[in-house]
């Protein structure tokens, strides 16, 4: 039988074409809510973008539904569980537009640093302004990249041509894989105050506020220019206006806004900006690669061949499946609060599985932990058949260990990240029938995983003698954090020790509710995390 494909959201025609030569494709784009739902049980594929939501209902009425297709990287749209649970692969297009985002990123530097738009305005007006437009080069200037994943790296690459300067900040980079593309590694203050150029191309840190502020552009050279194609939200925009009516910078290119679409943002209409609608993704070349990804992809699925971009985990074989399944979101949440947690530069991972697991194919579960430890810096997806491919893109050096003792739990997973300035350790197993850390750094806790209410993680090295969690909890209370749950440790061979609080709470802190944490006598540090 012919398998049936709808899409619902336009692609390039060359997608649409590669479809064609194995399956029955209908194109049926604005669909309303009521038809979708009454037509899709007759698909076995279905395509399309941001524009449609696939939720619960329109997943239980999809019979024969066996893919879902998003012509992008974003799945907010999908209901990812309800597709899971009907055994509905989602794929998605993640790298399609990484040639493309860095380009513009390079075109817009190159523009803002010779006031290409501004010096084109002011001719198209009457006016021949040669003095008024001195711009400077590129050659020996010194770039800034704030994070080496896939549209950083490519920006690095292609500026190593203009013979810059390259450094970069990204704490989950080994300085291995940054040497490999001729780029020093360092703190991202130390980064701001030699920058000639700073682009961003990481994502914001839940609960941590905008990366750029008024005391980041304090730090950046006199005359130092911004380029964000990453997240408008990394950008404070008040403090970057006052900066430039200032002059403590020398301008900035935007293509991406706190709030989109940016129409009467007012810095659009500085002199000193130039900014573009969110067009990273925007070429004729990204959008024919992400529908032939895309296509191609949905195509082994229906041949029942195992896809690359999948956003939930293919097929695992029964047995394996019911040995390792239950412990997935155990390893998963231990990568996640690794990266999180963890200070210092990145240098190794170290996985073991231990306990009745260690008998049976733990692929999957480093699949998950290796989605975990990008879960909070990438929107890449990591499945069975992409992870070796994910590790050795990063540049990151993973081992693994078996080992056949699991006490007192019958199986556990531990992630141990090794940085420039210590060594973090989590334990995930099954506990109190759930999946939950037990073990951080050798302080046996118990941190289960994220339910309403409980969110964020705080997790708090101090002195161990009397008052020191009363202080913490009159503090929070103060603020109106509510804790919802409270895991104390302490060393049992060592009373000088330092002892650790990891405390489960209903909203994120600022940094400067943090800070007065970390200022209370008797605490030596406080790190926040997302559940």
């Amino acid at each position: 039988m012919t398998q049936q494909v709808l899409v619902a959201e336009p692609i390039a025609e060359e997608g649409v074409e590669a479809l064609r030569r194995e399956a029955e494709v209908e194109v049926r784009l604005g669909l309303p809510r009521e038809e979708l739902l009454a037509v899709i049980g007759g698909y076995d594929g279905l395509v399309v973008r941001s524009g449609t939501r696939v939720d619960r209902a329109v997943i239980a009425a999809a019979e024969r539904l066996r893919v879902i297709g998003r012509a992008g990287a974003g799945v907010d749209n999908i209901d990812i569980e309800a597709a899971t649970e009907r055994g509905i692969l989602v794929l998605n297009a993640p790298g399609g537009n990484t040639v493309s985002a860095a380009e513009l990123a390079v075109g817009m530097l190159l523009a803002v640093s010779r006031h290409i738009a501004s010096a084109t305005a002011s001719l198209r007006g009457g006016a021949w302004e040669r003095q008024r437009f001195v711009g400077s080069e590129l050659q020996a200037k010194t770039i800034g990249i704030v994070g080496l994943g896939q549209v950083g790296s490519s920006v690095a690459r292609r500026l190593q041509a203009f013979e810059t300067r390259l450094i970069a900040h990204d704490p989950f980079v080994p300085a291995e894989r940054a040497a490999s593309m001729h780029v020093q590694l360092m703190g991202l203050e130390e980064l701001l105050e030699q920058s000639d150029v700073v682009t961003l191309h990481t994502r914001p840190t839940p609960g941590a506020g905008p990366l750029m502020g008024a005391e980041q552009f304090a730090r950046m050279k006199p005359g130092a220019l911004l380029v964000n194609m990453a997240r408008g939200s990394l950008v404070d925009e008040d403090a970057l206006w006052e900066a430039l009516e200032s002059e403590a910078i020398g301008g900035a290119a935007l293509d991406v806004f706190a709030e989109e679409p940016a129409v009467g943002n007012r810095l659009i209409e500085h002199p000193r900006v130039l900014a573009t609608p969110h067009l990273g993704a925007s070429t004729q070349e990204a959008q024919e690669r992400v529908a032939l990804d895309l296509a191609g992809e949905m195509l082994r699925v229906l041949r029942g061949e195992p896809a690359s971009n999948a956003v939930n985990a293919p097929f695992i074989d029964p047995q394996t499946l019911e040995a390792v399944g239950p412990y997935l979101g155990a390893a998963t949440m231990c990568g996640r609060l690794c990266t999180q947690l963890a200070r210092g530069q990145w240098r190794d991972v170290h996985v073991v599985y231990r306990g009745e697991i260690a008998n049976y194919d733990v692929t999957p579960l480093k699949a998950a932990v290796v989605a975990g430890l990008l879960e909070p810096i990438s929107d890449e997806h990591v499945n069975l058949v992409s992870v070796n491919n994910v590790i050795a893109q990063r540049g990151w050096r993973v081992s693994e260990q078996m080992l056949s003792e699991a006490e007192p739990y019958q199986s556990s997973v531990t992630v141990q990240l090794n940085t420039s300035s210590e060594r973090l350790s989590l334990t995930g197993t099954i506990d109190r029938g759930r999946a939950a850390v037990v073990d951080l750094d050798g302080f046996h806790v118990h941190i289960a995983g994220r339910q309403a209410g409980h969110e964020y993680l705080l997790v708090l090295r101090n002195q161990d003698r009397p008052g020191r969690v009363g202080l913490v909890g009159t503090q929070l209370g103060g603020w109106d954090v509510n804790i919802r749950a409270m895991e104390l440790g302490y060393d049992e061979d060592d009373p000088s020790a330092d002892a650790l609080m990891a405390l489960t709470i209903d909203r994120a802190l600022t940094a400067e509710e943090l800070g007065e944490l970390r200022a209370i006598d008797g605490v030596d540090d406080v790190v926040q995390a997302t559940l």
